[in-house]
């Protein structure tokens, strides 16, 4: 099993950055997709970016030049830079992890049926 532990949240101000890291530890996958999601209060949770063991990358519409996944395998940490926040990225910030030879999208039922969670970290902008 696959244990994940969110870090670098805070408090920032409308246009300010925050790097998140998600540090691995457990069972390696050879093969795997690790994504980031966040959800508000009283919405869902969603996808915003994830990488796959290839290095590729696939973003949502929403954060799409503003935040970057990166992974650094040595340290077995994913990162998300987050430039030019804004009051609406305010959210409980999560990352996952499964085994898979690709990533494909952000199916929501197939993150919670097949993937290892995180606790979360808080991110707050405010205006």
């Amino acid at each position: 099993q696959v244990r994940l532990l969110e870090s670098g949240g805070g408090s920032v101000q409308s246009g300010g950055s925050l790097r998140l890291s998600c540090a691995a530890s457990g069972n390696t996958l050879r093969k795997y997709c690790l994504g980031w999601f966040r959800q508000a209060p009283g919405k869902e949770r969603e996808g915003l970016a994830n990488i796959d063991s290839d290095g590729r990358t696939t973003y949502v519409d929403s954060v799409k030049g503003r935040f970057t996944i990166s992974q650094d395998n040595a340290k077995k940490t994913m990162y998300l830079q987050m430039n030019n926040l804004k009051p609406e990225d305010t959210a409980m910030y999560y990352c996952a992890a499964r085994m898979s030879d690709y990533c494909s999208g952000f199916s929501m039922s197939l993150w919670y049926r097949l993937g290892s969670w995180g606790q979360g970290t808080q991110v707050t902008v405010s205006s």
